[in-house]
C-alpha cells in the first residue's frame, strides 16, 4: 500500500527538520516548504494526502492559503501551527476550512493524534462519496425507453412518488421490478432512511422468519446471539419483498398480523416493538392465481396491492431495445477501457430480433460479456452468442438476416390470426401497440383489424 503524504509549511528551519523526521519515523512520505509559495507549488507537484502548515510564513499567512487550498483541494485536510494563538483567530481558521488550529509548542505525538484522525476521516469521506458514485453509476432508470408501455408505468410511479402506500409489483424475472421498488423508495419521504430488501424465494420458514423479524438468544438451536430483522432495521424506510408469491405459508398470517397491527415481536421476546415501514411487494407469478389455488392467502394479497404496478417484459417494449443495448454497452466499454469499441449495425439487429427471455438483465449480461471477450473494435452479431431458435426454425436453411425473419415470423403470425391484431398480439407476447409499431417498421400490410 501506498505511504500517505503529508505536507510540512514552515519557515523555521529547526521546526521543519523535526516535524519532516518524526513524520517520515511514522512511514509517512514527507515533502516541505518555508513560505506560500513553496506550499502551492507543493501541492501542485507533491498532491499530498494532508498539510501541517505554520500561520506565519515569509511571504503570507497560512489563512491567505486557506480558501485557494480549499477550493483547488478540497478533501486534503489542513492543521494549522501558530506561535500566538487566539480564539478568535482559531474560530476564523476552522471556518475557512482548517481541519485543526494548534498552538505551539506542540507535542510531536499531538500532532499525530490528529493526523491520523484526518486522514481516518478523509478516507471514511472518500469510502462514502465512492459508494454514492459506484450507487448512482449502477443504478438504471426504470423508466429508459420511449414505448409505450413503459411511459404508462412512469407515468403510474409518478403519481406514487410521495405516496405511503403499500405497493405490488407484478413482472417477469428480470424485467427491473427491483429497480422500480428502488425508485419508489427513492422518490418517497421515507428516501433518507434504509431501503431493505428480501428475496422470499428459496427461504424455509425458520430462516424467513428469523430474516424478518430478528431473534433473541436461545429463541432457537444455534441463535446464540441477538439478530435484528429486517422489519426493523428498515424502520421509517422501505421493506422490498421480492418474489412474495414463494413466502411460506406459515409465515404469511404473521406478516399480515404485523402490517395491519404496525407491531412486531423478534422471535423469542415478549416486548411488542411499533413499526413504521413502507412495505413494497414483487413477484414475478400471478398472486390471484395462486390466492385461487389457495398458496397464498388472500387477506395478504390484498394488504400488499393496494396498488398494483405491472412492469412490461423486454419483448413488449422492442423499440427501447436500441437505447437500453447503448446504455449498457457504453458503460461497459468504459469499465473496461475499451471506449473504442463499437455496436456493428448487425448486432443491433441481432438483439433486437432476440426474443429476450430474461428480458433486461439478460441484455446487461449479454452486452456484458460481448464487450468483455471483444477480439476486434466492433462487436458483431456472433460475438454475442444469442441462441436464435426461433430464427432458426424460421429459416429453413436459408440465407435470411435475423430482421427478416422477425418480420417474416410477424407475417406469419398475422395470417394465421387472419389479419386480428388483438389475438397476433397475444401470440406473439407484445401488447397491440408494440405490434402496430413493429407493423410500421417492416411496412407489412394487414387487413383491417377485425375486433
Amino acid at each position: 500500500m501506498a505511504k500517505k503524504r503529508i505536507l510540512v509549511g514552515e519557515d523555521d528551519g529547526a521546526i521543519r527538520g523535526a516535524l519532516v523526521e518524526f513524520l517520515e519515523s511514522l512511514d509517512y512520505e514527507v515533502a516541505e516548504a518555508e513560505s506560500c509559495s513553496g506550499i502551492r507549488e507543493a501541492f501542485r507537484e507533491f498532491s499530498p494526502d494532508a498539510a501541517v502548515l505554520d500561520y506565519s510564513l515569509p511571504d503570507g499567512t497560512a489563512l491567505d492559503l486557506l480558501p485557494h487550498l480549499k477550493q483547488s483541494h478540497p478533501s486534503v485536510p489542513l492543521i494549522l501551527l501558530t506561535g500566538n494563538g487566539t480564539v478568535q483567530l482559531a474560530v476564523q481558521a476552522i471556518k475557512e476550512g482548517a481541519e485543526q488550529f494548534l498552538t505551539k509548542p506542540v507535542e510531536m505525538s499531538a500532532i499525530a493524534v490528529v493526523l491520523e484522525r484526518a486522514l481516518k476521516n478523509q478516507r471514511n469521506q472518500q469510502k462514502q462519496w465512492a459508494g454514492k458514485v459506484r450507487e448512482k453509476r449502477e443504478s438504471v432508470d426504470p423508466f429508459m425507453g420511449t414505448s409505450p408501455a413503459i411511459r404508462e408505468v412512469a407515468e403510474q410511479a409518478q403519481k406514487l412518488a410521495a405516496s405511503h402506500c403499500p405497493v405490488l409489483i407484478a413482472g417477469e424475472t428480470g424485467s427491473g421490478k427491483g429497480v422500480l421498488a428502488k425508485w419508489l423508495h427513492d422518490q418517497s419521504p421515507r428516501s433518507e432512511e434504509a431501503f431493505v430488501d428480501l428475496n422470499c424465494a428459496g427461504l424455509g420458514r425458520e430462516l424467513l422468519e428469523t430474516e424478518l423479524f430478528g431473534h433473541e438468544v436461545g429463541a432457537f438451536t444455534g441463535a446464540v446471539q441477538r439478530k435484528l430483522g429486517l422489519l426493523e432495521v428498515a424502520q421509517r424506510g422501505t421493506v422490498f419483498l421480492d418474489e412474495i408469491g414463494d413466502m411460506d405459508l406459515q409465515v404469511q398470517p404473521k406478516l399480515l398480523k404485523i402490517l395491519e397491527e404496525k407491531k412486531f415481536r423478534r422471535l423469542g421476546d415478549v416486548q411488542e416493538r411499533q413499526l413504521d415501514v413502507r412495505l413494497i411487494a414483487a413477484s414475478h407469478e400471478n398472486l390471484a392465481e395462486l390466492v385461487r389455488k389457495k398458496k397464498f392467502r388472500s387477506d395478504l394479497y390484498f394488504r400488499v396491492s393496494t396498488v398494483t404496478m405491472n412492469v412490461p417484459a423486454l419483448r413488449e417494449r422492442l423499440e427501447d431495445i436500441p437505447l437500453l443495448a447503448n446504455y449498457f454497452f457504453e458503460r461497459s466499454a468504459s469499465d473496461l477501457g475499451k471506449q473504442q469499441l463499437t455496436l456493428s449495425e448487425q448486432a443491433m439487429e441481432s438483439l433486437a430480433a432476440y426474443s429476450w427471455p430474461g428480458n433486461i438483465r439478460e441484455l446487461k449480461n449479454v452486452i456484458e460479456r460481448a464487450a468483455l471477450l471483444a477480439t476486434s473494435e466492433t462487436i458483431r452479431p456472433k460475438d454475442l452468442h444469442l441462441e436464435f431458435k426461433d430464427a432458426v426454425a424460421t429459416d429453413n436453411g436459408s440465407n435470411l438476416t435475423l430482421v427478416e425473419v422477425q418480420r417474416q415470423h410477424i407475417q406469419k403470425i398475422l395470417d394465421a390470426e387472419r389479419g386480428n391484431i388483438a389475438r397476433a398480439a397475444t401470440r406473439l407476447g407484445v401488447t397491440r401497440g408494440t405490434l402496430y409499431n413493429k407493423l410500421k417498421t417492416f411496412a407489412i400490410q394487414t387487413p383491417r383489424d377485425k375486433e
